[in-house]
């Protein structure tokens, strides 16, 4: 090798070089983790905020990456091409120089440090920021043509704006950093829950009629006190005749502390009741509460009559989880007794359940899973038998006119068309 082409070879290493250090950085801020350096930035890391300012002017960014990556990609291959003319002459120095050089580049300049800046963005990013900063200064003439340019297009081929992130892109990233670790699965839970908060109808968590427990306006104060102790609940519907004529909300503090200690009547006590369509989302509903200062509501019907209650408990165990107290008797809603069969509850959600499954939901307006196989049979007798898509409903037990509890097993892989099939 002659002594003057040494210093040609040292500039196609160093350029070499800073094309990894572009390529790298582009990794680096195109997937650093920005809540982690918020963090870093609020605990007095310079040169995470100086990171996080150049990522939020990221195209102005990504310009300079562009042509300081392009430059130096371009000034490496033409002093290679000038080397290898002179070591190969001009016949195959040009060709030689086309294949090593992509060689070296991919491996060296794209690959391995896209690679490595990919394992730790945040580290790379605050590392390559106070380099960055000044190539951003010296390319800022270009950046603002490529600027202007990209207005231009912007004119001459209008987009429309789209959301910056949507429900399901966040539900992927709280998956992906369940499965990372970031997230214990409590914490996933409540996260996923809060997040379909806003999807989620009084439909979908109220107590049906048939399940209401009330008290007629006639009772005595020993049958109240009765119902009371029986059902553990604090807050009962007082109703006329009927469940579709409530006229008032019982709470047990007034009943005790009034009825029963002051012998007033019981309707001098009874608080009006909030009347609500089955349609109302529930983050509506937490919201009416709140105005109201009631924790109890009566779903009507297209009647007019009473088509069941919720509660603020209802709504709570929805991003929570259920919440059980010393009452309630510890009964999940889905228990799997094994790996391909689970006793379910009629109130389940049908959703729920599917999901449990890992199916896909049936295309239906009924919510709870009672109400789906009413649908599908003609008659709700103990042990009658429903076969959809692979799954074996079973009716364990019956209250009157409700499935109480189901038992679904799995009998096939692969899902098959829905059948309807009667135990003899």
């Amino acid at each position: 090798m002659d002594s003057s082409h040494i210093p040609l070879v040292i500039a196609i290493v160093i350029l070499i070089v800073g094309s990894a250090y572009f390529s790298a950085t582009e990794t680096a801020f195109s997937s650093l983790n920005r809540i982690r350096m918020k963090n870093m930035a609020a605990d007095g890391n310079k040169r995470a905020q100086l990171a996080l300012d150049m990522a939020d002017q990221y195209d102005r960014l990504l310009s300079t990456i562009l042509i300081g990556n392009n430059i130096v990609n371009i000034c490496s291959t033409s002093i290679a091409t000038v080397l290898f003319i002179a070591w190969f002459g001009s016949s195959t120095g040009p060709t030689l120089s086309t294949v090593v050089m992509t060689v070296l580049v991919l491996i060296f300049g794209e690959i391995s440090p896209k690679s490595l800046a990919k394992e730790s963005p945040e580290k790379f990013a605050m590392f390559s920021a106070p380099i960055l900063r000044i190539f951003l200064t010296i390319l800022a003439p270009l950046n603002f043509l490529f600027g202007q340019w990209k207005k231009l297009l912007s004119h001459i081929f209008p987009t429309e704006a789209e959301t910056s992130i949507t429900e399901d892109e966040l539900l992927t990233i709280v998956d992906e950093a369940t499965n990372d670790g970031t997230f214990d699965e409590q914490e996933s839970d409540l996260i996923r829950s809060a997040i379909e908060f806003n999807d989620l109808d009084v439909i979908d968590v109220f107590t049906p009629r048939v399940s209401v427990c009330g008290i007629e306006d006639t009772a005595t104060n020993e049958e109240i006190i009765e119902v009371f102790r029986d059902t553990g609940f604090s807050r009962l519907p007082v109703y006329q005749d009927n469940i579709d004529h409530i006229v008032g909300i019982l709470h047990e503090k007034d009943f005790y502390n009034h009825v029963i200690a002051e012998h007033k009547p019981l309707s001098s006590v009874l608080q009006p009741p909030l009347y609500i369509a089955p349609s109302l989302q529930i983050s509506d509903l937490l919201r009416l509460f709140q105005q109201s200062q009631t924790h109890l509501a009566i779903i009507t019907d297209e009647y007019g009559g009473t088509a069941g209650i919720v509660t603020m408990e209802d709504i709570l165990e929805e991003l929570v989880g259920e919440i059980w107290d010393e009452h309630d008797t510890v009964e999940p809603e889905i228990e799997q007794l094994s790996e391909t069969s689970y006793r379910v509850r009629g109130e389940t959600r049908l959703s729920k359940l599917f999901d449990e499954l890992d199916l896909d939901t049936p295309e239906t307006d009924l919510t709870t899973v009672n109400g789906w196989l009413m649908s599908q049979l003609s008659s709700i007798y103990d042990k009658e038998v429903f076969v959809f898509n692979g799954l074996r409903f079973t009716i364990e037990q019956t209250n009157g006119r409700y499935i109480s509890f189901i038992l679904v097993e799995r009998i096939c892989p692969e899902p098959l068309d829905s059948t309807k099939d009667s135990a003899s």
